[in-house]
Order: C-alpha cells, then sequence, then structure tokens
C-alpha cells in the first residue's frame, strides 16, 4: 500500500488508464475493474468523475464508466421490513450479493451492454438500470464505502477488483460535508447532525479499518 505522497490527477488517471494494459492485451482480457473505498463524505464520487473526465481529456471517453455502490442500497421498503431504516447506509443496509454477481457480469460480459443501478439523492431510492455500460467500455470505476471489507461478499467483491484506492478527507472537512449534504436532502440541522453522528461516523469507522488493504491511500485536502 502507498500512503504517501499522494499522486496528482494526471497521474492517478494515468495508474488507472494502465489498469487495461495494451491495445492488443485489450482485445482479449476482462474488463478492468478499479474499485475507490473510503468513508462517507470522503470524495470518492467527486475522485471518480474526475478520474472519468481526465480520461476523456486523453481521449478514452468510451473506455471507462462509473459505478456506484450506492445503487445497491435496499430499497427504503425493504430496510422498513428489515427493520434497518433508522440506520440507512450500514453495510448490511447494502444488496452485496447483488454487486457481486454484477461485477462478475462486468468483467466477463464483453459482447453486451450490462446494465446497473444507480441512486437517486432526490428520493434516496435506487434505480434499477439506469447505468448501461456498453461492450466497448475497458474500465469500471466501482466507488463505495465498503468495497474493502473484509465480511462476505465484500471480501469476495475485493478479489474482482484489479485494484484498490482508499480516499480519505480530514474529518473537520468531511463531517461538515456529510452534515450539509444531508441538510440539503430534506433533513432539518439538527436531524443531520444526529444522524452523521449516530449512523455515519460508526460506519465511518469501520470503513477506515479496511485501509490497510488498499493499494493506494489518495488523501484529499477538501
Amino acid at each position: 500500500m502507498t500512503a504517501d505522497p499522494t499522486p496528482d490527477l494526471d497521474s492517478l488517471v494515468e495508474r488507472m488508464l494502465a489498469l487495461a494494459g495494451s491495445s492488443d492485451e485489450q482485445a482479449s482480457a476482462p474488463r478492468a475493474v478499479l474499485g475507490i473505498a473510503g468513508p462517507p463524505g470522503a470524495g470518492k464520487s467527486t475522485l471518480a468523475a474526475e478520474l472519468a473526465r481526465g480520461a476523456a481529456q486523453r481521449g478514452h471517453a468510451a473506455d471507462v464508466a462509473v459505478l456506484p455502490m450506492d445503487g445497491f442500497h435496499l430499497a427504503d421498503a425493504a430496510l422498513e421490513r428489515l427493520g434497518r431504516l433508522d440506520r440507512k447506509g450500514a453495510i448490511d443496509t447494502f444488496d452485496g450479493r447483488g454487486l457481486l454477481a454484477l461485477l462478475r457480469r462486468i468483467r466477463d460480459g464483453r459482447d453486451h451492454t450490462v446494465y446497473a443501478p444507480a441512486f437517486e439523492r432526490d428520493l434516496e431510492q435506487p434505480i434499477a438500470g439506469s447505468i448501461a455500460i456498453e461492450p466497448h467500455v475497458r474500465i469500471v470505476i466501482v466507488e463505495g464505502n465498503y468495497l474493502l471489507d473484509d465480511e462476505e461478499p465484500w471480501r469476495s467483491i475485493r478479489s474482482l477488483l484489479d485494484e484498490s484506492w482508499f480516499v480519505e478527507t480530514s474529518d473537520e472537512v468531511r463531517v461538515p460535508r456529510l452534515i450539509a449534504r444531508h441538510e440539503r436532502f430534506g433533513k432539518s440541522p439538527a436531524d443531520a447532525r444526529n444522524w452523521v453522528a449516530r449512523v455515519d461516523e460508526p460506519n465511518a469507522r469501520r470503513i477506515a479499518a479496511s485501509r490497510a488493504r488498499a493499494n493506494l491511500v489518495v488523501t484529499l485536502s477538501g
């Protein structure tokens, strides 16, 4: 694992693109899968978007797709039935085995479009079939909290990643960002602070324990 210093964005883009191999290797190889893990509010989605944008600037826009793990949130109806709605975001509020099955399809299913779910923040619900991973895509960036967790099925998910990166940001930046996000999507300031303290931060501590399993630690300033 590399922890310091964090490479600049150009270097990260080049590192990601190298996962796909040479053009000769690409013809027969499975898709490359880059996993980006980290606690809530660390900047995983932002980094994934910047990597995709950087690839596009190098003429590789069609080669890279982004798959957020948040699309595998269980729907609120399922969480209510299971008694887990009040801690949505914990590891057992995701369909980990669904993500595992989809990653297996993504790696090997190069002759057809693979459809994946997205997460609609305004609704706070997963939306099936929202992301199309076309046959020409060579690299899939999957980003999410628990990709490096050691509990099954997450351990099996980790085995499908060609490389894993852990994103971290100081708590002084990350926690206010989380509170503001919850407020933006409908919670009162008091409820937002309570949710972060009661749900997000215990999750963050569990996720932090998986940091050492990453190939690379990316520290973001904000």
